[in-house]
């Protein structure tokens, strides 16, 4: 196992003891891959992003608070788009999304994923073009359908027989013929939390492969003929490395799309091979560049068609965590420092299982490090917690901080611009943090933080 550096550590190694992993050279550290790309040590070893000061950042938009950095999101949507040029890049909208990051997006020539009618409303507001999104959901109702049909969105994945006749019943009203795709469950148990995998037979997504519904419900609509079928996709789950789970999918949706050719003398013109793909969250986490995703996946799909005497379809794909993920930080306050008989030391901060629940839902590992100043002090192996009524409101699982870490320290965790701030709750009726985007070492509030008004605004009894 190769060593870990200060804020990069992975799992949960309290239980197997301190001697487990051997403490940092430098707890000051920062791991590059693991923050936004313009994160540094500045004066007094605080943390400053595009040339902000994370001091000053607190002391204007208090913590906790989600802080951006957006030339980096916009360079890794950029690199995805360079790496693709051929291709469509739909941004999942499900990881983060708001009018402000809607606008850098469309800005830098990526599409959009949405999945709900509140995504949908975002979109539209924020300017992106409707031709350009595409929305997502396995029980899309029918007043989002209509307005998705009336706003003109680019293109609709089919997810049920249901939707099907419901989709055809309002195109028809309207005499329309709207883009659509078949999502299909092709089978494949990719290698990541069973809560975020999305293409093995036994859950909610999708027309199964296996047992001939996704054929059926591709044959279908081309005999109905009221829809204009352009393709099918497949997306195998979230927080991946491993592309051969997109190799068995391509073939096996390619395989469909050449008995769909065999029975219906129709060649989809169109293939989207969803996202996923994964982010390093500590050291341990090794991603590929965009680049390299684009080589192995296009090896993939010409292999196939070739295979399938298919042309090759229009590919598209869907990076969502991987575009914001890593852009973002979060910035805490320490309040209290416990240690527990010597077992563990306890570093609860100002925010908790409200702003990041994926540590407690998903068992995922984060990193963290003392924020606002540096320390000469020697490593602690600490768990950084929240401040909930929840024993398992847990931030970071283990990480080592420096001993003098103190009540008003601040510590920064980061990775989380991904289903952090988008699955935020008012647990214990905590409102939830801001957003606020650093650019040129000038910082914009995003997304404003909730006060206790807001809470009471919405409770009228």
């Amino acid at each position: 196992m190769r060593a870990h550096e200060a804020g990069a550590m992975h799992g949960d190694i309290g239980d197997r003891g301190p001697g487990w992993l051997r403490p940092p050279a430098d707890v000051n550290a920062l791991v590059p891959q693991l923050w936004p790309r313009q994160v540094e040590r500045g004066t007094g070893g605080a943390l400053t992003v595009a040339g902000l000061d994370v001091r000053e950042l607190a002391a204007e938009y208090g913590t906790p608070a989600y802080v951006l950095d957006e030339d980096d999101l916009r360079s890794r949507a950029r690199d995805f788009r360079a790496a693709f040029p051929d291709a469509d890049v739909y941004y999942a909208g499900k990881a983060f999304l708001c009018r402000a990051v809607v606008r850098m997006i469309a800005e830098e020539g990526l599409h959009l994923d949405v999945c709900s009618g509140g995504e949908l409303a975002t979109a539209l507001s924020a300017g992106m073009p409707a031709e350009r999104i595409g929305f997502h959901g396995n029980n899309k109702s029918v007043a989002e359908l209509t307005r998705a049909l009336d706003a003109g969105v680019g293109r609709i994945i089919l997810d049920s027989f249901t939707e099907i006749d419901r989709l055809t019943a309002l195109a028809r009203e309207r005499g329309v013929r709207p883009g659509v795709l078949i999502r299909v469950t092709v089978g494949v148990e990719a290698h990541t939390h069973e809560f975020i995998a999305t293409a093995h037979e036994d859950q909610k997504f999708g027309f199964s492969l296996a047992g001939g519904a996704a054929a059926a419900a591709a044959f279908k609509v081309i005999d109905e003929g009221v829809l204009d079928l352009r393709g099918l996709h497949s997306h195998i789950g979230s927080q991946i490395f491993d592309t051969s789970g997109f190799e068995v999918s391509a073939r096996r949706v390619l395989a469909l799309q050449a008995q769909i050719r065999d029975a219906r003398g129709v060649e989809l013109p169109e293939l989207d091979l969803g996202g996923g793909f994964g982010i390093a969250y500590t050291t341990q986490d090794d991603p590929a560049a965009p680049d390299e995703l684009a080589k192995r996946l296009r090896k993939i799909v010409d292999s196939e068609c070739a295979a399938e005497n298919l042309a090759v379809p229009r590919l598209s794909i869907e990076p969502g965590r991987a575009i914001v993920g890593p852009a973002v930080f979060t910035l805490y306050e320490v309040g209290t420092v416990k240690d527990v008989d010597g077992l563990r030391t306890y570093v609860s901060v100002d925010g908790g299982m409200s702003d990041n629940i994926r540590t407690a839902l998903y068992d995922a590992s984060y990193s963290a490090t003392l924020a606002g100043r540096a320390s000469t002090a020697e490593p602690l192996l600490a768990r950084v917690v929240g401040k909930h009524c929840e024993s398992g409101d847990i931030v970071v699982k283990d990480e080592f901080l420096p001993a003098d870490v103190q009540p008003g320290d601040l510590v920064a965790v980061p990775g989380t611009g991904a289903y952090c701030r988008s699955m935020a709750s008012n647990y214990n009726h905590v409102p939830r943090p801001p957003v606020v985007a650093v650019r040129d070492g000038r910082a914009r509030l995003i997304v404003r933080r909730e006060t206790e008004e807001d809470l009471l605004a919405l409770d009228v009894g």
